[in-house]
């Protein structure tokens, strides 16, 4: 099992291992948070049509981002190498779509012409690209992951990571075992080594939970892509906060995009809009855009500076100063009332459950939490 492991984990797109003389010593390039307008498809007639526009919208993107890169470049003096878009930028959310019918209508395969036209793009622009989409998986039929997902300059996706905490979709953790069976715990956390550093992806709100950084932190993550779609507000949001908090403590760089807003939809378009950002390594929100489609977030990316901080002994090297096995057996212990493992998992094969499954997990979840005194 273990040979099949490594190459699942290797196909999957995980822990690039580049080795650290392909590792810039400077490292400083300019990243770009690209603050774009998400496009729903619920309205489109049929997948044919959903699969056309999903393209045409890639398609658009290049010139989009070359432009924006050739300004930022002329501004900072620098490169940029790193481009971050926003979550579900070509789909937007399923809604109450079903999960096979959203799976059919929108999923990318890892080796689809979605994939591939992102991959040509990447290479053309010679700039890393993250960003963020439903995919499809073969050893899971019918079900979709919200996948973030990094290519890279040579046009080769050099990391999938799947989202682990989402209210209403699929998670690895629902099929646990077969996920791990497939993938091992490095393809549930990937990292990829890569020239402009250790790069990794948090999805959405999952910016909310520390686990997830740190976990990410602890295989060598340095630089954050966050693809969002979240309310922007001249009021820290919860997020915004989140987004600081996770770079200092982790001693990392943010960068943060979050959609210019859903259309295609009944909501007004930008209730999702606003407050792209990139966060230094030491928590400074050093870039941050205002309302709209803009590419305004961007900054230089200085890994000389963080990568000194964590080789430093000091009273704000919070990453060396954890002790992860202080929290682990309190971690296991604590477990019983919440959610557990394999929730998709029937008679061991995996199994799509209606849409009302995640409101009701929700609530069972709750009712031991109160049983056991968690809360009140």
């Amino acid at each position: 099992m273990a040979a099949g492991m490594v190459a699942a984990v290797a196909a999957h797109g995980t822990l690039q291992a580049q080795g650290d003389e392909n590792l810039t010593n400077t490292a400083t390039y300019c990243a770009m948070a690209m603050q774009l307008t998400a496009r729903s498809l619920e309205r489109l007639p049929d997948d044919a049509a959903a699969r056309a526009a999903i393209l045409e919208h890639i398609a658009e993107l290049e010139g989009q981002i070359r432009t924006s890169a050739i300004f930022v470049a002329g501004y900072q003096g620098k490169p940029v190498k790193l481009v971050v878009l926003p979550e579900y930028l070509f789909t937007s959310y399923p809604g109450r779509v079903s999960i096979p019918n959203f799976a059919r209508r929108v999923g990318f395969a890892a080796d689809g012409p979605e994939y591939e036209a992102l991959s040509a793009m990447a290479e053309r622009l010679g700039m890393f690209i993250a960003g963020n989409a439903y995919e499809t998986d073969a050893a899971f039929p019918d079900f979709y992951f919200q996948t973030s997902f990094i290519v890279a300059p040579s046009g080769k996706v050099v990391l999938r990571y799947r989202r682990l905490l989402s209210m209403f979709a699929p998670s690895p953790h629902d099929v646990w075992e077969a996920y791990l069976d497939k993938y091992g715990l490095d393809g549930v956390f990937p990292v990829a080594r890569t020239e402009i550093g250790n790069l990794a992806a948090i999805a959405s709100e999952e910016i909310l939970y520390p686990e997830i950084a740190r976990a990410l932190a602890m295989r060598g993550a340095e630089v954050f892509c966050h693809c969002s779609s979240e309310v922007g507000s001249p009021i820290a949001t919860n997020k915004d906060i989140a987004k600081q908090a996770r770079a200092f403590e982790n001693l990392a760089w943010v960068v943060s995009a979050n959609t210019a807003g859903i259309s295609g939809t009944a909501m007004p378009i930008a209730s999702a809009d606003g407050n792209s950002q990139v966060v230094d390594w030491k928590g400074r929100v050093v870039a941050q855009s205002g309302d709209g489609e803009t590419f305004t977030a961007f900054a230089p990316i200085d890994l000389t500076a963080s990568r000194e901080g964590r080789r430093t002994p000091a009273m704000t090297n919070y990453l060396a100063r954890q002790r992860p096995e202080l929290f682990a057996q309190s971690y296991t212990s604590a477990a019983e009332p919440f959610r557990g493992p394999d929730g998709m998992m029937d008679s061991g094969a995996p199994a799509i459950p209606e849409r009302d499954y995640f409101r009701r997990a929700q609530e069972e979840v709750i009712e031991r939490m109160i049983a056991a005194g968690v809360i009140l």
